[in-house]
């Protein structure tokens, strides 16, 4: 069964409607929901009615009609017997909708509602000729349903129910995996989604699992539901029509997560590289519990495909801990990880057992190798800006690579920390200019765009005055930050923060596809800029 795209359309008059559903058919929808919970006032109210109908017979896409009411997070407020007369209606017409959805809370509650749904619908007892079918549906704006499993039940029991459809806030990751479940069970075509920022799995990850349809904004600020992507984002970024019940999930786990480069990036990679994989954000909020039990629920749940993810902030650390406490699989530490204490990448083997690694590490030194034209660096002053996860992970990668390090920090007491679990020498910042460095390595997070100073340099520019040090920086919003900036004025060699990105990057899609890093660094790269500078002129 082939999952569909549905153009989930607000009305607020029917030229915009009809102009909203040809730019869905552009855009690659496969059908189109009209929302006519603004357009139709209720009983009397003929010319919304006349409005509605010229929706349906102009429609370029086959529609649903939907007029939600407002006890179930819609606009309409008027008599639930008034839009099911206007359904019977257009369910009579010369051009019928293909589909009309009613909610289960109104069809369950009055016998009288339900009989007149039955004279707009194509049923089994039906006895005139319609082809309207009916999607019965359930929605909570807050959180999982209390009594899911027998709202479920109720509805199942509905012969005239085409497509059964559920929706609910999701509280978390986790939802989504009851959520996909609800559809390998299902008894008919089945709608099954979560809403808000955790709910974006379900969504994207319908067709794996036979979903009949996933909702999806003609526009970004057209959305109808907390959560839901624009058809551009399933088909573009998220490669819709590629994914197939054999495609393996990828994500990138964080708090928060939602304007990674990741998917960009690695979508696009799977596609070049023809790789049955789909990356999507895996928002996990901060804490390790909140950690240990997503990653075990996507573990335990095997037949969702969960095959490795990217973790960034503030999970690193409660990922090398999450692999040293689990006992319930086969954990596969790299030495590096052990040392650094922090890991970035999972990866799940074909027997189940996990592999954990940094690549964020090899994601530093790569772009400084190549810079200077050297295979290590023995002998080479690098200099480390900062004491976090970002520092440690430079520190690491550099020391392995044979260089002389010297790390500065505002904290002399967490400089020392740093170099002695890892090596080095520490210092505080204003001994920075004193010192002759051949790189100079910023981790801290000043001059990034939403950081706490996106206008500050980490290094006074007279500092730098005289340095023929090459500066990288591992901000990369902005690409160019006041560092980059100060050091290029004055003439020194740059690496911006996109370098590391890609680097780290192209490493996990090693680790995950086995095509070699480089093969991959040059297409990873023009995207991660393209898409970094797409976003400085927004």
């Amino acid at each position: 069964m082939t999952t569909l795209i549905c153009a989930a359309i607000m009305v607020d008059d029917p030229e915009q409607g009809l102009g909203d559903a040809h730019a869905a058919r552009l855009a690659g929808a496969d059908l189109v929901e009209f929302r006519i919970d603004r357009l139709f006032h209720g009983e009397g109210d003929d010319e919304g009615a006349a409005d509605t109908l010229r929706l349906v017979t102009q429609s370029p896409l086959p529609c649903i009609v939907t007029c939600r009411p407002t006890y179930e997070g819609g606009e309409y407020d008027g008599d639930d017997s008034a839009r099911i007369s206007l359904f019977e209606s257009l369910g009579a017409s010369d051009h019928p909708p293909r589909y009309i959805d009613v909610e289960h809370q109104a069809y369950a509650r009055s016998a009288n509602l339900r009989q007149k749904v039955y004279l707009a619908i194509d049923h089994p007892a039906q006895v005139r000729d319609l082809s309207t079918g009916l999607i019965l549906s359930a929605h909570d704006f807050d959180k999982r349903p209390s009594d899911l499993l027998g709202t479920l039940a109720s509805m199942r029991e509905s012969e005239a129910a085409k497509i059964v459809k559920l929706a609910w806030r999701a509280r978390s990751l986790r939802d989504n995996i009851e959520l996909l479940e609800l559809i390998r069970e299902r008894d008919r075509p089945m709608i099954a989604l979560g809403m808000g920022e955790f709910g974006l799995l379900s969504r994207v990850l319908a067709p794996k699992f036979g979903g009949f349809l996933t909702f999806a904004g003609v526009r970004e600020r057209g959305v109808t539901a907390p959560g839901q992507p624009t058809i551009r984002e399933l088909l573009e970024t998220y490669r819709f029509r590629s994914i197939g019940a054999e495609t393996r999930v990828y994500g990138v786990m964080g708090w928060p997560v939602a304007h990674s480069i990741g998917p960009q990036v690695h979508n696009a990679g799977f596609d070049a590289f023809q790789h049955d994989g789909v990356y999507l954000p895996m928002p996990i909020a901060e804490g390790w519990e909140s950690f240990k039990a997503t990653v075990l629920s996507l573990l335990d749940a095997e037949w969702l495909g969960f095959r490795g993810a990217s973790v960034t902030i503030p999970h690193k650390e409660h990922l090398v801990r999450l692999a040293r406490e689990d006992t319930s699989r086969t954990w596969r530490v790299d030495p590096l990880v052990e040392r650094l204490g922090a890991a970035n990448t999972i990866s799940v083997q074909d027997d189940g057992g996990v592999w954990v690694s940094n690549t964020d590490a090899h994601g530093a030194i790569a772009p400084i190798l190549r810079a200077l034209e050297r295979d290590d660096l023995p002998g080479v002053r690098v200099g480390v800006l900062g004491s976090g996860g970002a520092a440690r992970a430079v520190l690491g990668g550099a020391i392995d690579a044979g260089a002389d390090i010297s790390v500065f920090a505002r904290s002399l007491d967490k400089a020392k920390a740093l170099v002695y679990h890892l090596g080095g020498r520490a210092h505080t910042l204003d001994a920075i200019g004193d010192i002759e460095l051949d790189v100079l390595v910023n981790c801290t997070p000043l001059g990034m765009a939403g950081g706490p100073d996106p206008d500050a340099s980490p290094i006074d520019r007279e500092a730098l005055r005289g340095s023929r040090a090459l500066v990288m920086d591992t901000v990369y919003r902005p690409l160019e930050t006041p560092l980059l900036q100060d050091s290029r004025e004055l003439g020194l060699r740059v690496i911006d923060g996109s370098e590391m990105f890609v680097a780290q990057a192209c490493a996990q899609f090693e680790t995950w596809t086995g095509v070699p890093s480089h093969d991959s660094h040059t297409l990873f790269g023009r995207i991660a800029r393209d898409f970094l500078s797409n976003m400085s002129e927004d």
